[in-house]
């Protein structure tokens, strides 16, 4: 049986967005987190806080805004592709014309 909810900490390094648990506490601390679950949105401060499928999760790395819904919470850090199936990317809306 896997697991409802983890560590946001714990959910970036499993998906691959932090190179070690650390360094995603410290992104989560400094703010840099923002997490909507049930449609509120919430600025995260400490690691502790829970990420569930179905989340959505926004945050600024390397320059880029990354935006993205929890698909899984996943049981270790594996590979690339395994840390891929975590989540899916929200595409963000074209620029229109107006």
């Amino acid at each position: 049986m896997s697991e409802i909810s983890c560590r946001i900490d714990v959910w970036l390094w499993r998906a691959r967005f932090a190179k070690s648990r650390s360094l995603a506490a410290a992104m989560v601390e400094r703010g840099a987190v923002r997490l909507t679950h049930n449609g509120m949105q919430t600025r995260l401060d400490k690691p502790s806080r829970s990420v569930h499928v179905g989340d959505g999760l926004v945050f600024a790395l390397g320059g880029r805004l990354i935006d993205l819904t929890v698909l899984q919470i996943g049981e270790r850090r594996g590979p690339a592709e395994e840390a891929r199936a975590l989540y899916s990317t929200v595409e963000a809306d074209p620029p229109t014309d107006g």
